[in-house]
Formats: structure tokens, sequence, C-alpha cells
């Protein structure tokens, strides 16, 4: 019984903790309600206004993927993405404020509209005010904005946990879809692609459940089970890309002088530079959020303990202390060349202790430069000698670890090696066929310092936005 009572405890706290939609499951019949607003629609209403909007057509803007959603039992021929991308656009590129749209989607109706209109004063002048205005012309578009919804992905990374213990158990799952869209602006007068701009959303789905089978008495059973999934809605999703790809069209549009802004020179160049900026992590971020700036300088001064293990000819080796003092240099992103400086010492169980100095000169290979959690792996070689400067050889070494940077400039690591020999007096013992060999495992922590390698090959030189907004149009 505490065993049930001790895991069912460790679930219902996940519940608690971590389970917020868990306790607001709907129970009755909801009102309709405005759609939601999210941090993109917050974003794109609170840009700078433009000196006047610019009157934009959208002829079609739709799913172009052609997927249908997936179903496990026959055929489904409802659509994955949404159809109605268009009239999404539209309403952001009014909530915007920079654009004035004008109907093109359903350009027949509306001409046929206007054609009755006509038709019907005609039929009925004799009726007619002769002071009554005509239709006022159509208005045409200075750009168009064209595009779709290129992509949708399914299930690029999912995954999840779960535990059972003496018929108490739960388990949480979840997965990952991606959507892209790009737009483009044309202009109507030579039909140049003035921009395009390509955005990306994840949508994430989640499932928690719980459950319990457990015999309380003779011939009572216990039966629990409960859980909610809660999966991020598509058209959601579309709607933030969308109205992250119109901002970023028009601050594009900005930068490149393609329209006039009514705001302070000052509060432009900001916004520019945060636009910037967002665009750099972009270009440094890798799918499932893999950021590829580099997190290394040039030197590093590397300090860390553990332990070593010798292999020789005596029995019941045992582990003892060692140190390590280390300098880096890096070669490129991925290689660095290691020196360092080892003191260790090596026994075996009632009877030797004998301790070493090392000089070991390392060619290391980082597998992931530019994560912050990376494999290592390293080889080299090394001359030992003992306190006395007796006993003296040479060895060769390789291993590897892991490194985790927990800032720019520092990085923890775990470590091992082995040592080989061809020497066998380690020991102050030569006896069978074998040289004596050693491993060396511990934890280091590195500290990183100078330039980056890929910044000094190619230095970007900062933009000035200030220039750039008092350029004539």
């Amino acid at each position: 019984m505490k065993h049930f009572v001790k895991v069912f405890g460790i679930l219902g706290f996940g519940f608690f903790s971590s389970c917020g939609g868990y306790f607001n499951q709907p129970l009755g019949i909801e009102k309709p309600t405005l759609g939601e607003s999210s941090a993109t629609s917050v974003s794109l209403k609170s840009l700078p206004k433009p000196v006047e909007p610019i009157v934009v057509g959208v002829y079609k803007f739709r799913d172009q993927t052609g997927q249908y959603k997936p179903s496990e039992n026959g055929s489904n021929f409802s659509t994955a993405v949404t159809q109605g991308a268009t009239t999404i656009l539209i309403k952001a590129l009014e909530d915007s404020k920079w654009f004035t749209p004008i109907e093109r989607e359903n350009l027949g109706n509306l001409l046929n509209e206007r054609n009755i209109i006509r038709s019907t004063r005609q039929e009925y002048a004799k009726n007619a005010d002769p002071n009554e205005t005509q239709l006022t012309p159509l208005l045409y578009a200075g750009v168009l904005v064209e595009g779709g919804i290129i992509s949708y992905d399914t299930n690029i990374l999912t995954g999840g946990f779960g535990a059972r213990y003496f018929g108490a158990g739960g388990s949480t799952k979840y997965r990952q879809d991606r959507i892209s869209v790009y737009l483009r602006l044309v202009s109507t007068s030579n039909g140049k692609v003035l921009k395009t701009v390509y955005v990306s959303k994840t949508i994430l789905s989640q499932a928690i459940d719980a459950s319990l089978f457990r015999y309380v008495n003779f011939k009572r059973l216990l039966e629990v089970e409960t859980g909610y999934t809660k999966n991020e809605p598509i058209h959601m999703a579309v709607t933030e890309a969308i109205e992250k790809a119109v901002e970023a069209l028009i601050i594009e549009g900005i930068k490149d002088n393609l329209w006039e802004i009514n705001a302070p020179a000052s509060k432009v160049v900001q916004l520019i530079n945060d636009y910037e900026s967002e665009k750099k992590i972009a270009e440094e971020t890798q799918l499932y959020g893999r950021h590829l700036n580099e997190k290394r300088g040039i030197f590093a001064i590397e300090g860390g303990f553990g332990a070593a293990l010798v292999n020789d000819d005596y029995a019941n080796p045992q582990a003892k202390p060692m140190i390590r003092g280390a300098l880096k240099y890096q070669i490129s992103p991925t290689f660095f060349i290691s020196g360092s400086t080892n003191l260790y010492w090596l026994g075996n169980k009632n009877q030797l202790e004998v301790g070493y100095a090392s000089a070991d000169l390392n060619l290391e290979a980082n597998l992931l430069p530019f994560d912050k959690l990376t494999p290592f792996f390293y080889l080299g070689a090394g001359y030992n000698t003992n306190s006395q400067f007796e006993n003296r050889f040479f060895k060769f070494q390789f291993g590897g670890g892991l490194e985790y940077m927990v800032t720019d400039r520092m990085g923890l690591k775990f470590f091992a090696e082995q040592n080989l020999t061809r020497f066998d007096n380690i020991d102050y013992l030569t006896q069978g066929e074998e040289y004596d060999s050693f491993i060396r495992g511990g934890l280091g922590v590195t500290i990183y310092f100078g330039g980056k390698k890929s910044k000094q090959k190619k230095e970007v030189p900062d933009t000035n936005f200030q220039e750039l907004l008092n350029q004539p149009k």
C-alpha cells in the first residue's frame, strides 16, 4: 500500500503542477466569442503608421501543399490546412494600417453587382434623379501580394515519457508539426518582385494520461483512468505565420525605401535594428531550435579533477585521484589543440601507490561546435615521469566526453580517456607479455576568451539605418 501511495502521489503531483488545462475542462455549451488575438497580432498592430496607406490587391493566397488530414480508418478528404488563407491575409493587411486592401478574390461577383446597378439605373432612367451620382471607379492596386502556404510537415518531432509500477502509472506524449508561408510583393507597373519573405511556425500537440489497476481487497478491483489532450489550432498557427510575414514585409519595405513611415527617425532605427537582430538569430538557428552561433573563443584555460585506474601486473587495482590543467587553442570551430599537465596516482590494494606527472598534447574535435551540449573526442601523445624523475616513459592517449556551455565563456565537461604505453615498469614490476596501461576520467571547467574564429574570418559591417532613412524616395 505504501508503494501505491508513493507512485500515485508522484503522478498526482505531475498533474497538479503541469496540467492546467485538465482543470479547465468544458462542461457546458459556450457562447460565440470574437476571435482570439495572438502575440503576433499585437506586434503587427503596434507598428508605426505610414505616411499614406498602400492600395494592395490579393487575388489568391491558398494552401499549396495539397495535403489531406491523416486518417487511421478509410479515406479522409478534409484538407490538413485551411483553404481560407486569403481572408486571413486580407485581415492581417487591414490590421497593420499600412495597406488598403481591395477586393480581388471574388472580383467577378463585384463586377457583376456593378453591372446590375448600371442596368437597373438605365432601365428606370425616366424616374431617376438627374443629379444622382454615377458609380465611382474601382480602385486599382499599386502592388499585389502573392504567395501561399507552401508546406505542412507533420511529426517533425515526437516523444514522450511513461512509468508504471504495481498497476499504477502514467505517460505523457508530444508531437510537433510545422507550417511554412511565403509572401511576395509585386509591382503592378512593371511586374517586378519587390520583396519576398518566409516565415515558419511550429504546431504543438500534447497528451497526458494516468491510470490505476489494482486489487484493493479480495474480489475488489479498483480501476481508474484519466487524462487529456491539447492540440494547438492549425488555423491559429496559420494566422500567426501570415501576420508575422506581413510584419516582416512592412519592415523590409522600410529598409529598402519602398514606402514612407510616419514616425521619428530614432523609433524607425530601433524598429529595424530589432528586426535585424531577430533575423540574425533566425539565420543562426537550425531546425528543432538549434542555434548556430559560435560559442567558444580562440583561447581557453581548463582545470579538472577525477580518478585514474591502472592496468598493471598486480591484482586488485584501485582508483586514485588525479588533477589536470590545460591550455587550448582553436584551429577552427570544430578542432582545438590542447596542451595539458596532469598529476595522478596509480595503485593497487595493499601493493603499490605511486605518483606521476604527465605533459600531454592532444588534437580535440567537437562534433556539435555550435550547440550548447556537444560530444567531443581527442587523441594525442604524452610524456610521463614519477616524482623523482626516474621512471620515465611515453604514452598515447585517446578519449572523449561531453561539454555543456553554461555561458559563451564557460563550459562544464565530463571526460574519460585510455592511456596506452610500450612500457611495463609503471608499477616497478616487469612481468608478463602485456604492457602497463591506465585510464583516467573526471570533471572539468573550461574558460574561453579571445575572439571567435568565424567572426575574425568574416566581419559583417553595421548598417547605418539613419543614412538609409535620409535617402531620397
